[in-house]
């Protein structure tokens, strides 16, 4: 997980939770997302809680990762035990890179949140991977295993911008293992890119969104490159080998890939989403967006339950050895108030397609819905019908739109 961890207050010994979080879990649905911090190298713009072997230390290996995962798993299941119990939803598998375990590992952790809770018979199930990290035999044991969807990180096509942000894959293996896990039998597929990387051209973009849409795949993620303090390339930066990503760049290039994507039959459902159909949108993260609960395995992982926010402690060294002493790996937690979940709410669910209620906002709030449609911020015929969603140039200014939404 990016960045410093909020302090938070101290989670009980047990991890157990107010009465009036388990009553409330899994009411606008329930997800499960496990955390695999291992990678075979780190790349130069990552910030993520993730370990190479040379940075892990001792204390902790990838083969007793799992055990330490199913511990906490146990521990969740006393947590929510006297609670009516959460149907899961949707599972999703991130890092990291969760392909490193052997995929027997994560059939065997899948298996076990079956067994905890319940998978719904829709589950949808998710696993992070790296293109040089699956093979069509571990892909078809996940699929076996009950996995139902892949997102493999391809970033780019160029290979001199995979060299830029330290990727080991070859520029044509992002899509060849997307035809694998077709193959296999996967039933979404997504692809992962990165934009505004520096030396990245046009031409660049274009051949990388070229090669998205001829994969076949039904989902595509874009993220605009974002320059991660105390990360390999913002040093680089900082030297002054690399020029730093130009805001402009994005825009194009979001443009480039929201007109790329559009004609070969993709639709934009959250800003930096776009799928086939409504059945190939990622749930797990609809789970996050729309403020249902998950529960989060693994050192880092964030977790909420009911209006309680709590996260792991960090290395997979401390989390290993809380287990094994019996206690939960919470490092600290904390209980949103009202006006935090509804800044949250208003964050989350303006950047998606089916926008925002207007009556979920204050006066101040309707006051700038106004403004932002004035502007051509704001689909005036969603607008008409009481709802707030950005335009092609909101979606350029959203963080802007966002702001002139919340006190």
């Amino acid at each position: 997980m990016p960045g410093v961890l909020p302090e938070g207050e101290p989670v009980p010994r047990d991890g157990s939770l107010p009465a009036t979080a388990r009553r409330a879990v899994g009411a606008r649905g329930f997800g499960v997302y496990v955390h695999v911090p291992f990678c075979a190298s780190r790349c130069g713009y990552c910030d993520f809680n993730t370990y190479t072997a040379a940075e892990l230390g001792g204390g902790v290996s990838r083969e007793t990762y799992a055990d330490s995962v199913l511990a906490e798993l146990a521990l969740a299941g006393r947590v929510l035990g006297d609670a009516p119990p959460p149907r899961v939803d949707t599972v999703f598998v991130g890092g990291g890179t969760p392909t490193l375990l052997p995929a027997d590992d994560l059939a065997r952790i899948l298996d076990a949140i079956d067994r905890t809770w319940g998978l719904a018979a829709d589950a949808e199930v998710t696993t992070e991977a790296n293109p040089e990290s699956v093979t069509p035999e571990s892909l078809k044991t996940l699929r076996a295993a009950g996995y139902t969807r892949i997102s493999l990180g391809m970033q780019s096509a160029a290979p001199g911008v995979l060299a830029v942000l330290d990727r080991r894959h070859s520029a044509g293996r992002a899509t060849a293992a997307a035809a694998e896990a077709r193959d296999a039998g996967f039933d979404h597929v997504n692809l992962d890119l990165i934009y505004g990387t520096p030396g990245e051209t046009a031409d660049d973009f274009a051949a990388s969104l070229a090669q998205v849409v001829d994969a076949g795949v039904d989902h595509v993620s874009a993220y605009a490159l974002i320059v991660e303090d105390g990360t390999r390339l913002a040093a680089r930066m900082r030297r002054g080998e690399l020029p730093y990503p130009s805001d402009d760049v994005a825009a194009d290039r979001y443009l480039a890939a929201e007109a790329a994507l559009h004609a070969a039959g993709f639709s934009w459902y959250e800003v930096s989403n776009w799928a086939r159909s409504e059945a190939a949108r990622c749930r797990h993260n609809l789970l996050y967006w729309t403020g249902a609960d998950w529960w989060g395995l693994g050192p880092g992982a964030h977790s909420h339950v009911g209006g309680v926010r709590w996260w792991n402690v960090k290395h997979p060294a401390g989390y290993a050895e809380r287990l094994a002493d019996g206690a939960s790996p919470a490092l600290a937690r904390e209980r949103l108030t009202a006006d935090e979940q509804h800044m949250e709410d208003v964050m989350l669910r303006l950047r998606l397609a089916s926008g925002l209620p207007l009556d979920v906002l204050d006066e101040a709030g309707r006051a700038g819905a106004e403004r932002a449609r004035t502007g051509g911020l704001l689909d005036a015929d969603a607008y008409a019908d009481g709802r707030a969603v950005l335009t092609l140039r909101g979606r350029l200014l959203a963080d802007g739109v966002v702001r002139d939404l919340l006190p």
